[in-house]
């Protein structure tokens, strides 16, 4: 059976503020969210007036927030992706495809937004968030802990090597350096930087650790007929996935596959769906809010095997234009900027329209995944014209 989303909407309009340091932006959560909504529509060439479909994750702001200052005609659709965290970015991609294609919108916009002198060290929120008393009574308080045990379960009893890790970030910052706005760009992450840097918990460094931003960003859909007549090159959705496993969620620390990051159980459907397979995707924006969970969701998605990460998890192997599966493009989470991933997908469509500072040449496939090792995790691939 097809899958009956496929091709059906497409990502027509992208807007994303500059990357502040955390604390710093010139504008509260509101207007960075505005900001990088209006931009996204006239992007698109569509009056932001008539987006009447909205779609978010990570407790962001909701629609009624938002309607009455972007003079919104008619509120049709409105979506919060449920568990928190960056798991949600793909789904509330899919949620937006589904309204659209069902009918119940015309234009959705997916949007986030931090300002953290506003609502605190998201560091702060995500701890108070997930880690209650079963994990302080172990000393487990941040998310950096419980990614490093996960991470160190992936070198040691999967026989992942410690320099996938390596090669993934500084892939991450090669792009970066080539990225006028990435936050990270005038860091070069040379192998001594990389081993020097202090440990945050272990296997996990500095330089794996994702970054900690000001900003927004927002994509804006719309139906793949309404998308042909519209300013920009369609991204086309082929596929979404979202969800977890049976044994997966806020369980703690239970999961069988404890060195998964929780998109297993998602692949078959992702790649079935979009009618590809994992070796014909061109390019990918790979949430990362550390390697270790990023390298995992790889490994999940079947774009590397155990057997073979080794020799395909290189600088060369990852970074544009050359590499057999570029990642991270504009530079990811970790070089680039973090406003809870947001930004990959501005880039994943980037690639498709062939306007990345890192492009790869002739893309038709992007996969853009959401939130490793979250309760919800989430992936989408989104391909041009000549993948319907």
């Amino acid at each position: 059976m097809t899958f009956p989303l496929r091709g059906a909407t497409a990502v027509v309009g992208i807007g994303e503020t500059p990357y502040h340091k955390r604390g710093k932006a010139p504008l509260d959560e509101d207007g960075l969210r505005l900001q990088a909504i209006v931009e996204a529509c006239e992007d698109a060439g569509v009056d932001p007036a008539d987006v009447d479909g909205f779609s978010t994750y990570g407790h962001d702001a909701d629609a009624t927030a938002l309607a009455p200052a972007l003079g919104t005609r008619r509120l049709r659709w409105a979506s919060q992706v449920a568990g928190g965290g960056g798991g949600g970015l793909g789904a509330a991609l899919l949620q937006g495809a589904a309204a659209l294609a069902m009918g119940q919108a015309r234009y959705v916009i997916v949007y986030r937004a931090l300002a953290q002198q506003q609502s605190g060290r998201l560091s702060a929120a995500v701890s108070s968030y997930f880690f209650d008393e079963h994990y302080r009574a172990h000393g487990l308080v941040s998310p950096a802990q419980v990614c490093a045990l996960r991470t160190q379960r992936m070198i040691e009893h999967d026989g992942v090597p410690a320099e996938a890790l390596r090669a993934f970030a500084q892939a991450c910052y090669v792009h970066a350096g080539r990225n006028p706005l990435a936050a990270g760009r005038d860091v070069r992450l040379t192998d001594e930087t990389y081993l020097s840097s202090r440990m945050i918990s272990e296997p996990l460094r500095l330089f794996d650790s994702s970054r900690e931003n000001d900003g927004a960003g927002a994509v804006l859909l719309t139906t793949a007929e309404r998308a042909r007549d519209l300013r920009q090159t369609p991204a086309y959705v082929l596929s979404g996935a979202q969800g977890a496993g049976e044994d997966w969620g806020e369980l703690h620390e239970n999961d069988r596959d404890y060195s998964s990051a929780g998109l297993a159980p998602l692949a078959d459907e992702l790649w079935a769906d979009a009618g590809i397979r994992p070796e014909q995707v061109d390019v990918a924006q790979i949430y990362e809010n550390f390697t270790g969970p990023a390298v995992a969701v790889m490994l999940d998605l079947g774009l590397v095997t155990r057997e073979n990460i080794g020799e395909l998890l290189t600088v060369e192997s990852l970074t544009a234009p050359g590499g057999r599966l570029p990642v991270n493009t504009a530079g990811g989470n970790i070089a680039g900027g973090f406003v809870h991933g947001i930004g990959l997908a501005a880039e994943a469509v980037r690639q498709l329209r062939g306007t990345s500072s890192n492009q790869v040449p002739g893309a038709r496939v992007s996969l853009l995944t959401g939130g490793p090792a979250a309760p919800l995790v989430s992936a989408v691939v989104l391909g041009g014209e000549d993948t319907l």
